[in-house]
């Protein structure tokens, strides 16, 4: 094999390692196993039964662990009371979705449906409002809802099934 040919792999070889092991260091995640290069920890996982492929993964590390998959790495709480505890205590840190650059994009940040924080709880707000002036949670709107029913059955006899 050519001298030049081995340098330009092994020099290739390097940089994707020093790359993947930076990337992989990145940000204040809580630890996990170590991702291969852009498959990440897919092939760790069992498709078939991934809570136990979770809980293979969670015995050396706490209930909080980092999986990649491909080169997106997902925070795992895995234990019930560590879910329960995050929702509980962490509420507001969890109530956010993730984003979608293709919705980002097509609608400038305005939108409704994969609306987050002060703009969805605004949102929510003038929703329920609005609904509440409409009758929801009221009894006189079931009787509305079953007295227009009740015309809608005696229509469709009237008809015959035609």
């Amino acid at each position: 094999m050519d001298p030049a040919v081995v340098l330009v792999l092994s020099l290739s070889c390097w940089l994707l390692l020093s790359l993947w092991k930076q990337s992989s260091r990145k940000g204040k995640l809580p630890p996990g196993p170590t991702p291969l290069p852009i498959i990440g920890n897919i092939l760790q996982l069992d498709v078939k039964d991934i809570s136990k492929a979770l809980s293979n993964v969670n015995i050396s590390q706490s209930p909080v662990f980092t999986l990649y998959f491909s080169i997106k790495p997902t925070v795992v709480l895995h234990e019930y009371e560590t879910v329960k505890a995050a929702q509980i205590d962490l509420g507001e840190e969890f109530s956010r979705k993730g984003s979608l650059p293709v919705i980002e994009r097509a609608n400038k940040g305005l939108r409704i449906l994969f609306s987050n924080g002060k703009r969805w709880r605004e949102m929510w707000h003038f929703s329920l409002m609005t609904l509440r002036n409409f009758g929801l949670g009221k009894r006189n709107i079931e009787d509305h809802v079953h007295e227009e029913a009740c015309c809608l059955v005696e229509e469709s006899r009237k008809t015959n099934g035609e």
